[in-house]
């Protein structure tokens, strides 16, 4: 099973989506492993964005990101990288497809509710970047396999 990370952006938040955005991947059928509120550091953001550090809007992203708290998540499943990507949509909110989270809720290229780890290597990193092992949890599988058979039924 592949893991990802979701960090729910502040304008998530401000705009009370957490549990709009949360109910689509779960409607998915992915698993929640992990889930946090915190206030992101500016140390955490140079590490995280390190690839867009040159870029002139850079500092307007780490303004924005520290601007309310954001909720992590881990999700878990098959393919589950590829499969939050694309429940997101694009990152420019306003080119993203109808139906994706972005297409339905964002409302700019930075207020675009997300951001999806964008490969397994990525997520691979980021994950560890924001949860401890033991912060991470592991489905019991009897229960999910009583799950799917009774509904099989």
């Amino acid at each position: 099973m592949e893991r990802t990370l979701i960090i729910i952006k502040p304008d998530a938040l401000q705009r009370g989506l957490v549990g709009e955005v949360t109910s689509r991947f779960e409607k998915k059928g992915l698993k929640l492993v992990a889930n946090k509120m915190v206030k992101l550091s500016d140390e955490v953001l140079n590490e995280h964005y390190a690839h867009l550090a040159d870029k002139p809007f850079f500092p307007g992203i780490k303004k924005f990101m520290m601007s309310a708290p954001v909720i992590i998540q881990v999700w878990e499943g098959a393919q589950c990288v590829e499969t939050v990507r694309t429940l997101c949509g694009v990152t420019n909110a306003r080119k993203a497809a109808a139906g994706t989270v972005r297409g339905d809720l964002a409302i700019s290229m930075q207020s675009n509710i997300v951001h999806a780890s964008d490969s397994k290597e990525t997520a691979e990193k980021e994950v560890k970047r924001f949860f401890k092992k033991e912060e991470l949890f592991k489905w019991d599988m009897m229960a999910e396999e009583y799950l799917y058979a009774e509904g099989e039924a």
